[in-house]
């Protein structure tokens, strides 16, 4: 079977095996060829500099996580907003754009009102 006469599913399939053989390869190759070098300074854990105090495997509250995954949502999301200014010209037709930028920051808000009435943003 040759490369021309591949179907497009073969196309995938090809690409898919390549790119699983790269990382694989990429992995095992860094597994030959990294040093092996453990001692006890090595293998501690750094903390800033910092001497460690206590055990790392220390619980934290819930609210912790609740708190970081609303700030990476927002964040990915004002982070949508800069490619979007930049690729509608405001300039000319700003009403279309930023009606498209207002329902998305709306639906943005709701979703803020949402968390903060089921609170999610409380630390208690």
């Amino acid at each position: 079977m040759s490369l021309i006469n591949l179907t497009a599913y073969g196309y995938a399939g090809f690409f898919f095996l390549a790119g699983i053989a790269f990382v694989v390869g990429g992995l095992a190759a860094a597994w030959v060829l990294r040093p092996s070098n453990p001692n006890p300074t090595k293998l501690d854990n750094y903390e800033c500099g910092e001497v460690p105090i206590g055990s790392a495997w220390v619980q934290f509250h819930v609210g912790y996580y609740l708190i970081a995954l609303v700030f990476v949502l927002f964040e990915v999301e004002v982070a949508f907003l800069f490619p979007f200014a930049g690729a509608f010209r405001l300039w000319a037709d700003p009403w279309g754009p930023m009606a498209a930028a207002g329902v998305f920051i709306g639906i943005l808000a709701l979703a803020d009102a949402w968390a903060w009435r089921k609170g999610a943003l409380e630390w208690l």
